[in-house]
């Protein structure tokens, strides 16, 4: 914790507050360690249950977690708005730490917004465009997820934030890949639920993982269908089937989330319909672009009503501007032509720096999706030294449940003639930290 930041405070509440606020402010920055409870309640002369509680609430809040010896720190992704939620790139160093698509490769509006009908549109017209509700059934469909009931959500993190309500409390289980999407850890601990991890391969959980989430009750589960993220596993028809069994009858919530949807590059296993209560979630971020804000949400008619409803109490729906540069999108062939490209473009990139790291002795994985996962012995030594070797990278720790550490490189923006100066020092960088492998 930074020497100039104190935390102040007579009871649970007021200290809670004054965390918080060190977080927002900057003086207490993510990672950052807590002062132990019976220090701190000494140094405040209150009580160590106070100290405590306000402890505890900060942790329900998901401000904060308890690191085992390492003791209570602020998260890596604090649930709350810090100045800045991006790692630092320093001047001329080469950011594949951001997870983004190359803005170069997304569809141009400029001429789509020409075509759209600006309105007016009041409070009652269909949150849905029909226009928009055919099309998105049709290519659903096609993919082999129902969609006779069907929505629309800002984005796959607020799809999953507001399928997870209507299930999860605070308390609950949640089954997640293990490592998985930090946003979807960071939503977690904001609502206050535990996250069960289940470990991944090539293609997707593994059975005995999710078998063992079950066993402990798990009140929803969220699945990466393709492209995952961090690992770029992809759920096969093969293992589609063997968790398709696993999941047959179960009392809870399955989140299917397939945010790369056309740029998978490879066909949707999808798990859609296992369970009574489910939903699909299909993000058009990553294809046509993160500022449309926009996914498709299908799922069991209870869910995706109560996902509708409590949307109506908000933000009410998806800008039927927005809507209809989709439905333009989606109906243009040259757009289909360069999403086609963007995906082949992702594959090739990723693909040279998987073998380059290969070449160079580095394990890791990405088979589908914009980033590579590389599993380490110590990854804060090894974003250190790429850091100081002009490379900034994504520490494993923000997507791991209890899976060993690693490292993320995103590779979308990384052009295949650079893959084998990058895996170099990538190779270098980890000489000494790498995961022993059996």
């Amino acid at each position: 914790m930074p020497t100039q930041y104190r935390i102040i405070g007579r009871g649970a509440e007021e200290i809670s507050a004054a965390v918080e606020r060190g977080i927002r402010d900057g003086g207490l920055a993510p990672g950052a360690a807590l002062p132990p409870v019976r220090r701190l309640a000494t140094d405040l002369g209150v009580a160590a249950t106070t100290v405590a509680a306000a402890y505890a609430d900060l942790r329900r809040r998901g401000l904060v977690e308890t690191a085992g010896r390492r003791g209570t720190r602020v998260r890596s992704r604090p649930a709350t708005a810090p100045r800045s939620v991006h790692l630092p790139v320093p001047p001329g160093a080469r950011d594949l730490s951001h997870g983004e698509p190359d803005r170069e490769l997304l569809p141009p509006l400029a001429a789509v917004l020409a075509r759209i009908d600006p309105g007016p549109f009041g409070y009652a017209d269909d949150p849905v465009l029909p226009s928009v509700r055919t099309l998105a059934t049709d290519r659903l469909v096609a993919d082999g997820v129902p969609a006779d009931a069907l929505t629309l959500c800002h984005g796959a993190l607020d799809a999953i934030e507001r399928c997870l309500l209507t299930r999860v409390r605070p308390g609950d289980r949640v089954a997640v890949e293990d490592p998985a999407w930090g946003n979807v850890l960071d939503l977690l601990a904001a609502l206050g639920a535990e996250p069960v991890g289940m470990a991944v391969d090539d293609d997707g959980p593994l059975p005995d993982a999710v078998a063992a989430a079950l066993r402990r009750g798990v009140s929803a589960m969220v699945v990466t269908s393709r492209a995952h993220n961090p690992t770029g596993a992809s759920i096969s028809p093969g293992r589609a089937a063997a968790l398709r069994a696993l999941l047959d009858g179960r009392d809870l919530l399955l989140i299917e989330d397939d945010h790369a949807a056309e740029l998978a590059g490879v066909p949707l296993a999808s798990l859609a319909g296992a369970t009574s209560l489910w939903a699909a979630v299909r993000s058009v971020s990553k294809p046509y672009g993160p500022d449309l804000r926009c996914a498709l949400l299908a799922g069991d008619p209870a869910t995706v009503a109560r996902v509708d409803g409590r949307r109506r109490l908000g933000p009410g729906w998806v800008s039927r501007l927005t809507q209809q540069i989709l439905a333009e999108l989606w109906q243009d062939p040259a757009v289909d032509a360069l999403i086609a490209h963007a995906a082949a473009t992702y594959d090739a990139r990723r693909g040279a720096l998987l073998a380059a790291l290969q070449a160079a002795g580095v394990p890791a994985t990405g088979r589908t999706g914009l980033n590579v996962w590389i599993p380490v012995a110590d990854e804060t030594a090894a974003v250190a030294a790429l850091r100081d070797a002009g490379i900034v990278v994504a520490p494993g720790a923000r997507y791991r449940v209890h899976t060993g550490a690693g490292l993320r490189i995103t590779a979308s923006t990384l052009p295949v003639s650079d893959a084998p100066a990058v895996a170099a020092a990538v190779a270098a960088a980890v000489a000494t930290h790498l995961m022993p492998h059996a």
